[in-house]
């Protein structure tokens, strides 16, 4: 089994589409990465060697940001918004759409789950 930056990947699935199980890398960013690292991206994970996984590993690791990292470098542009206190990081703030969705109706993913007008007493 393949393990790249902390994250197991499936091994019956061809390498281009399982490096898009590490957060940060999706599907042409794995093909381009089996590319850059000389790996045919139809392989199935269970085939590498460990000479691939080391330099798959190795071109993840130069040239990209993900998991851990990612998250973070997220998180503190997030919060760096709300710190400055502009429209975008109020809307982080308060949990609506951050970028221009109607909220009349629909926006349920952000706002959570209608409150109904009376509430239920127990």
């Amino acid at each position: 089994m393949a393990r790249i930056v902390g994250v197991d990947l499936p091994k019956m699935k061809p390498i281009g589409v399982a490096l898009s199980y590490i957060y940060g890398i999706g599907r042409s960013s794995g093909e381009k990465i089996c590319q850059e690292a000389g790996v045919n991206p139809g392989m199935r994970t269970k085939d590498l060697t460990d000479e691939q996984v080391r330099d798959i590993r190795n071109v993840i690791q130069q040239n990209y940001k993900v998991e851990g990292s990612l998250k973070t470098e997220i998180n503190m542009n997030i919060k760096r918004l709300i710190d400055i206190n502009c429209y975008r990081g109020f809307r982080h703030k308060s949990g609506l759409p951050v970028r221009g969705q109607r909220t009349s109706t629909n926006a349920r993913t952000r706002k959570g789950r209608r409150r109904g007008v009376g509430a239920r007493k127990k």
